[in-house]
């Protein structure tokens, strides 16, 4: 890394990351800014007064306290640096009310911004305890054998959302049950006091008044889910549309009622849901066409269109002609390539900066072997961590979530919906829709000249592939494998010697023999394997 950007990095961190600022006031020293040496670390004050050391990371390429001399444990994906306590929300509604579409959306959502969430739905532990479900008679106030039952049934659920919180690393839990009796929702707030979650706990509350749309979830999702795999439709029905004269009025998703919003997590889960509809809609994710850059297996830059890539824009118009989407809206990046694909529509387009591909900094405009040749060490390390890599000035795919999470509000509000950008941004995005992890995210295939059909359906999303039938270069590029040797420590060696390490199935670079140069994930530290010459 040239040490012009070292310092700039140092002198960041000390300006703008106010998480692992300093507490107490310090003299002013050119010795905090200066650029660190050695291992590339230097040390701030702690609130006790005592220093305490920091460590680049050299893959995110951010200042991280280290513990111990070992660096400090790296968040989830994506993982605001938040000092709240974890979070728990439930839910609160009747059957059929879209509790349960409304947890997994919001886990989708949460997980994929980073927030490690996880949802406890008490109906499955409760299938899992009374394998023959006999309608609605267990749930009768009266039948006191299936009433203890519940109970234990939520207490296993409230004693793993205790477990996932505490020791799995969890941020959010959303524990998914009717909970529509003050009693157990007393009982939720007395558990969550004695564990110190009272401060965290987050009421959702699902109601409908609208006959159409109760009667459409009895159908579409009750009916098919597994209390009634043994009972016919109509029976079914029956049993879920019992006491429905009981409910009390009110629009579904036309007000809002919110109160005392504690933290950050809070205030972010209210605004998703305010965006988020049922209605039937369809979002059309393609690339631009075919770019000259493209053609020459370049990175970034702001290239026009191919000869094939102007075929592409001319076959999609004629696409958008024959699927007649209603109300169609277009939105492209700001790029020259993402905005020729859309001028063929001929139709008005939105450009956003937000859906601008990756920037990939002091490697733009170069090709991977380029990178490989120039810059031997960055190259290996993004192979071996591709999410959290951060190219030198530029930005990785943890930053890249963050940058289109407007997008994603957006599309949540929208109905039909044409996406002509990226492909890192269409990673990004088709990982939020498939609910897929950040190890997969880099590696989600999004070939060029084809265009992916998302249309949401209860609890999931229904994909369709269409090729256009143009062909284009194949700039997709698969997980290397990574010669990587767990380890619990640090080790460095004051007598180099030269010699070739396998990094990858096709990367070597050379490094001091012994000199383990440390690099982390999640969970652990590793070191790269050293072979002789």
């Amino acid at each position: 890394m040239r040490t012009g950007h070292i310092e700039k990095s140092s002198a960041n961190y000390t300006q703008t990351d106010k998480s692992l600022a300093p507490t107490t006031a310090i003299s002013s020293s050119s010795s905090l800014l200066s650029p660190p040496t050695g291992i590339r670390a230097t040390r701030l004050l702690r609130a006790d007064g005592m220093p305490r050391e920091l460590t680049q990371n050299r893959t995110q390429k951010i200042w991280v306290p280290a513990k111990d001399d070992k660096p400090a444990p790296r968040r989830a994906a994506g993982a605001p640096h938040f000092a709240n306590p974890p979070t728990v929300i439930v839910m609160v509604g009747l059957p059929a009310r879209g509790k349960t579409y409304i947890s997994k959306k919001l886990t989708r959502y949460l997980n994929w911004i980073g927030m490690p969430t996880k949802v406890f739905n008490v109906g499955e532990y409760r299938r899992e305890a009374v394998k023959n479900y006999s309608s609605y008679d267990f749930f009768k106030p009266d039948n006191e054998c299936a009433f203890k039952i519940r109970q234990q049934c939520a207490l296993a659920a409230l004693r793993d959302v205790k477990s996932y919180l505490k020791d799995e690393g969890g941020q959010v839990a959303v524990f998914d049950a009717t909970n529509t009796t003050r009693e157990r929702r007393d009982m939720i707030l007395q558990f969550g006091s004695e564990n110190d979650f009272k401060v965290s706990i987050f009421f959702i509350e699902s109601v409908c008044d609208d006959p159409g749309v109760i009667a459409s979830n009895i159908m579409e999702v009750k009916v098919s889910c597994p209390d009634y795999r043994d009972c016919n439709t109509t029976d079914a029905v029956v049993d879920l549309c019992r006491d429905l004269s009981f409910i009390q009025v009110i629009d579904v998703g036309r007000r809002f009622l919110v109160n005392q919003i504690l933290d950050h997590i809070q205030s972010k889960i209210v605004y998703y849901l305010m965006n988020i509809h049922v209605q039937p809609r369809t979002i059309y994710l393609c690339r631009h066409g075919e770019s000259t850059d493209n053609l020459e297996g370049r990175l970034g830059g702001d290239a026009g269109l191919s000869p094939r890539g102007r075929q592409f824009s001319s076959a999609l118009a004629g696409f958008v002609e024959e699927q007649k989407p209603k109300d169609l809206k277009v939105w492209t990046s700001q790029l020259c390539c993402s905005i020729q694909t859309a001028e063929h529509l001929r139709v008005p387009y939105e450009q956003w900066k937000a859906l601008n591909e990756i920037d990939a900094g002091m490697c733009e405009e170069m090709t991977y072997d380029e990178i490989k040749e120039k810059f031997p060490e960055e190259f290996a390390l993004r192979d071996e961590d591709k999410y959290y890599y951060r190219y030198p000035a530029g930005e990785s795919y943890q930053d890249l979530v963050q940058r289109v999470e407007p997008v994603i509000m957006d599309l949540e509000r929208q109905a039909n919906v044409l996406v002509i950008c990226h492909q890192a941004v269409m990673r990004c995005l088709l990982a939020y829709f498939l609910d897929k992890s950040a190890e997969e995210m880099p590696y989600l295939k999004c070939p060029l000249h084809t265009v992916l059909k998302l249309t949401p359906v209860a609890y999931g999303c229904k994909v369709e592939s269409i090729s256009l039938n143009v062909e284009a270069v194949n700039t997709h590029r698969d997980r290397p494998e990574v010669t990587l040797h767990s380890t619990d420590h640090w080790t460095r060696s004051s007598r180099p010697r030269r010699t070739k390490v396998n990094v990858t199935s096709c990367v070597t670079i050379v490094v001091p023999v012994n000199q383990k140069r440390v690099t982390r994930s999640p969970t652990k530290c590793f070191i790269l394997k050293s072979k002789s010459s």
